[in-house]
């Protein structure tokens, strides 16, 4: 807070005109939505090839081309490598130096390049830290003090699909662990239920959503993923105004397992929304009761025209994705045969 209570009294007492943005995740791109509204000139660095890793790059691109349709200058695979001081007219400007060497005036520069956890004051208590650098908890939120208890962005978090503690950062996590801890911490006996990376933003436009794990976090779990695209509209087409939605679906090709998905469309037409973020929490629901992607089909799903489909999208991602299992099913028998032959 005391950070965003800085750059708004900057932006207010020194009239700002142009901002440089170091990083594309979260941080970033809610940044560059905010300030291109309060009219600044906003340019965006981002080290990864697409904005927002933390989606599929087929999804970052559509981000990335909504950033600049609303006038944001994004430039990927580039990094800041340091900020010059600059004389420009009567007051001292920065400038921000790239790896390519490219050169951008700035009045204001924010890093957003992702957190780190701060466990030193509980690692010179000797608590014991992760590989994260996060605090070491058992499920209960204990560190291996007696009596001491921790929750939120300084300790490692229970992923549940992937049966093991990883370093996630969001404040839904941190608000039921800290629950878990308070009442453990009066005698309780509550297990934190683990998390699946569940979260959604607002770029412009634009909603992005996802839950559970992509390809490659699937694979570090030892599944054998396949994410299968669809586009479906949010409501029916016969009724004014529909969305249409970009889902990725992913599962375990042997077992079925629901591993995860990401939709991304736009968020508000009118006065009425596309629900994007509460659809992505039927996924996280079903993950959580560790449901195959087939299950998603017998889910009892409201529907009305103006709302959904008989088919809910989300159910179409599912049955797309049943499909492309069978098909590259096929493929493989075929090439073994073909091999064998």
């Amino acid at each position: 807070m005391d950070d965003s209570f800085a750059v708004h009294r900057h932006l207010t007492e020194h009239q700002a005109e142009r901002a440089v943005l170091v990083g594309a995740g979260y941080i970033g791109l809610e940044m560059a939505d905010a300030l291109k509204q309060r009219g600044l000139d906003v340019t965006l660095l981002s080290r990864s090839k697409t904005v927002m890793p933390t989606i599929d790059p087929a999804l970052g691109l559509m981000v990335g081309e909504e950033l600049e349709r609303n006038g944001v200058r994004v430039l990927t695979s580039v990094s800041a490598m340091r900020i010059d001081q600059a004389a420009d007219g009567k007051q001292s400007r920065l400038s921000v130096i790239d790896s390519a060497g490219g050169q951008h005036p700035a009045d204001l520069v924010i890093f957003a390049v992702g957190v780190r956890p701060n466990s030193d004051l509980a690692h010179s208590a000797g608590a014991k830290l992760g590989a994260s650098g996060a605090i070491a908890i058992t499920r209960r939120m204990e560190t291996n003090l007696s009596d001491v208890f921790a929750a939120g962005d300084c300790v490692e978090t229970y992923h549940r699909l992937l049966d093991r503690p990883t370093y996630i950062s969001l404040g839904t996590i941190a608000h039921k662990q800290g629950r878990v801890a308070g009442e453990n911490a009066i005698g309780g006996d509550r297990q934190f239920a683990g998390a699946l990376g569940t979260q959604s933003i607002k770029v412009f436009n634009l909603a992005i959503a996802r839950t559970g794990l992509l390809d490659h976090e699937a694979r570090s779990g030892e599944f054998n993923p396949l994410t299968a695209a669809t586009e479906a509209n949010d409501h029916k087409a016969y009724y004014p105004g529909a969305v249409p939605l970009h889902i990725l679906m992913s599962g375990d090709r042997a077992t079925g397992r629901l591993l995860g998905a990401q939709i991304l469309g736009a968020q508000i037409l009118g006065s009425r929304k596309a629900e994007i973020s509460k659809r992505i929490d039927i996924v996280a629901a079903a993950l959580f009761q560790n449901a195959a992607v087939e299950d998603l089909n017998d889910m009892d799903l409201s529907y009305t025209p103006p709302f959904s489909s008989p088919w809910d999208p989300i159910q179409m991602a599912a049955q797309t994705w049943v499909v492309a299992t069978r098909d590259a099913a096929r493929s493989n028998q075929v090439g073994m045969a073909e091999t064998a032959a």
